[in-house]
């Protein structure tokens, strides 16, 4: 039996499980190669995913979230009245999975040149800050929790 170790066993990060299961998919992902892609900054919120696929059409790729996670799926349907001498251009499905962040939306999708682009916003968030009340213990003397003995109510009525 092995254990992993995790960067989040500390006691002071409270509920990041969340997080380690992110890093697992993500580090499960990280071995694909293909298609290739860049990841863009576009403005102060937007950002652009580009994926290279030569020869796929709008019909052969599918772009779907999924428990926030961006998944694109490629399938291209083999032409059988084609009949290759050489064979170079590779015509495999694929599947590129992205983690996305809490906020994060598709704002568009569009395949130009052999390019999928994938437009996202990432808006910026508010400063949360809250007060929290800090209760004073009771005095001794005062009036505690009080406890009501229903066994002796129900023989009243």
């Amino acid at each position: 039996m092995t254990t992993r170790l995790s960067l989040f066993n500390s006691p002071l990060l409270l509920g990041f499980d969340q997080f380690e299961r992110t890093l697992d998919r993500i580090a499960k992902n990280s071995a694909e190669g293909y298609p290739p892609y860049n990841i863009e900054q576009i403005g102060d919120d937007g950002l652009r995913i580009t994926l290279a696929v030569a020869g796929f059409t709008s019909e052969d790729l599918s772009v779907q979230i999924e428990d926030n996670q961006l998944v694109i799926r490629g399938r291209q349907t083999d032409d059988k009245s084609r009949l290759y001498l050489h064979r170079g251009i590779a015509a495999r499905q694929f599947q590129r999975s992205f983690v996305l962040a809490d906020g994060i939306e598709v704002i568009g999708c569009s395949l130009d040149n052999g390019l999928l682009n994938i437009d996202l916003t990432r808006p910026m968030p508010e400063p949360k800050v809250r007060t929290i009340k800090i209760e004073q213990p009771r005095a001794a003397g005062s009036p505690g929790p009080q406890t009501i003995d229903v066994a002796a109510d129900r023989q009243g009525s």
